[in-house]
């Protein structure tokens, strides 16, 4: 039986606005493997968009089990897992909590691998951070940008129609 494999993710997102047109950048490195994902979506935030991104990366991982370290320069995201904050919220069915579609897919898909999150601080010349933070941006001004249902739902929910 094979070890699992040890796989370093970067994360970040963005979006012009808050809300406005968003955005996520990731990359994924693994031994001499190095992938790189972005989407972008007309209408959100940017804690939905640094959720979104580290959702997406590890929904992308193939191999269960994996032992995976996320790089997010996104407090939200590492506190709420690494400080167990989140695990709470869930117990509370993430009543008066922001973002709770998006916090139950990531909850799911943690449980398919090991994984740990590592905070780096935002512009600070960490190379795959910066890569990541590009990535998030451009994704945002493309054309043809996705729908963030989530969010228009939740907004739905507090009253709003858009």
């Amino acid at each position: 039986m094979s070890k699992p494999p040890q796989i370093t993710i970067y994360t970040d997102g963005a979006a012009q606005g808050n809300p406005g047109p968003g955005g996520y950048g990731i990359v994924l490195k693994s031994g001499r493997h190095r992938k790189e994902l972005s989407q972008g979506y007309n209408h959100t935030t940017n804690n939905r968009m640094e959720l979104m991104a580290v959702i997406v990366a590890l929904e992308s991982l193939k191999i269960p089990g994996s032992n995976v370290t996320v790089y997010t320069d996104s407090r939200y995201v590492a506190d709420a897992i690494e400080k167990g904050w989140v695990f709470e919220w869930e117990k509370k069915g993430f009543k008066k909590k922001k973002n709770p579609d998006l916090w139950m897919r990531l909850l799911r898909v943690l449980k398919n691998h090991k994984v740990k999150f590592k905070w780096v601080k935002g512009h600070s010349n960490n190379p795959e951070n910066e890569r990541c933070d590009m990535l998030a941006v451009e994704a945002s001004k493309k054309p043809g940008l996705l729908k963030d249902t989530g969010y228009i739902n939740n907004d739905a929910e507090n009253g709003s129609l858009f």
